[in-house]
């Protein structure tokens, strides 16, 4: 999102190219922005779908995550312009889409579910839909076991697979009796999270002397948010008076509280003084909505700095935060609730990775 003097536009980049270039100074919805140097179009869907057709065959469009899109038309075409579209291609039935969506499904989720459902019905695109929608569960089953023993799928993506053919069926098709419980899902390998040091962590957050990078590295930490709920927060949303931060619609829809520092509060008070955010906490550079890609970088650019050689990432500030809880004595209910967990198994993932009391333990070997 742009804000004008006028209005606030969406900002339409892409890199150097002058064909491109050409194509969007020639189109009716857009107009160039002398000052941040970019084409922009007018808020709405209808601009964004007359774009995406003016630039059909020509480039792809891609969505800012900060644009929350209504129109599930506008999203399958927005989701399906990079398939390799031949006249046997089955594209997703709209019915699907706005299930999910009254149903109050994630963008996330939908959009898993959308490629998902894709990949199932142009495996059989020698088939028609109608032909499709009347296979058994056996059909589907041998889908689904054909993936298992490849062994290039994730457990995840399998079982998502499975969760979102499921659905189209039993769901929009009303053919409640494929169960699909003759495929044997596999079991998600319980990988232990990669958890930094606290020497680690401030070295990372020491790497920067720009107020409003520092602030959201240390919101990661100091309150085990998602890269999400931290550019999602709202300026109303620090609660410095009850000493929380209010997280609003974080993963699964939930809102929730955690701990508010009092170091980071004393640095955002510091942050908001200087920057005088408008409306989402911390904006970009022309205005609207930080964006994950940019905290990434952020985030990538202060562990080189620091001289941090393990590849983590933003949510490993996430996983360090619950960890060094537990080594502190917090105890794991209490830390469940602070990440917006809702089972308490998600959460003791984070005992197997604590050093607390492994100084008291004594290994055999030592005893011989």
């Amino acid at each position: 999102m742009l804000t004008t003097k006028k209005a606030t536009v969406i900002s339409v980049t892409h890199k150097p190219d002058t064909l491109l270039y050409k194509t969007l100074k020639s189109c009716m919805v857009t107009t160039w922005q002398k000052d941040q140097k970019c084409f922009s179009i007018p808020e709405g869907g209808q601009h964004i779908l007359k774009l995406a057709g003016d630039l059909q065959g020509r480039a792809w469009l891609w969505l800012s995550q900060e644009l929350h899109l209504r129109d599930v038309t506008l999203m399958r075409q927005l989701w399906e312009q990079t398939y390799d579209k031949g006249p046997d291609y089955i594209s997703c039935p709209m019915a699907y889409l706005e299930k999910l969506y009254m149903l109050n499904y994630s963008i996330n989720t939908i959009r898993t579910y959308h490629s998902l459902l894709l990949r199932f019905l142009n495996s059989h695109k020698t088939s028609s839909l109608a032909e499709i929608n009347n296979f058994t569960e056996t059909d589907i089953n041998a889908y689904h076991r054909v993936m298992v023993q490849a062994g290039s799928y994730s457990s995840s993506l399998i079982n998502q697979s499975i969760n979102a053919v499921k659905f189209y069926f039993q769901r929009i098709l009303n053919r409640h009796e494929v169960q699909l419980n003759n495929v044997e899902r596999p079991e998600k390998p319980e990988k232990l999270p990669l958890v930094l040091s606290k020497q680690e962590v401030s070295k990372i957050l020491d790497a920067t002397d720009n107020l409003k990078h520092r602030c959201m590295l240390q919101l990661l930490y100091a309150g085990g948010l998602r890269i999400s709920e931290v550019i999602n927060l709202k300026i109303s949303d620090i609660q410095s008076e009850r000493n929380v931060l209010y997280i609003r619609g974080g993963k699964g829809k939930k809102d929730r509280t955690t701990v508010l520092s009092q170091k980071l509060l004393h640095n955002m008070r510091a942050y908001y003084k200087a920057y005088r955010p408008k409306v989402w906490l911390f904006e970009g550079q022309y205005g609207g909505q930080y964006t994950a890609d940019s905290l990434r970088n952020v985030f990538q650019g202060c562990r080189k700095r620091a001289g941090i050689q393990v590849k983590a990432t933003p949510h490993t500030l996430r996983h360090s935060f619950a960890t060094h809880l537990l080594e502190q004595g917090t105890d794991l209910r209490y830390i469940l609730t602070l990440l917006g967990h809702r089972s308490s198994k998600t959460t003791e993932i984070y005992a197997h990775v604590t050093s607390y009391a492994l100084d008291k333990i004594v290994s055999p070997l030592d005893n011989l």
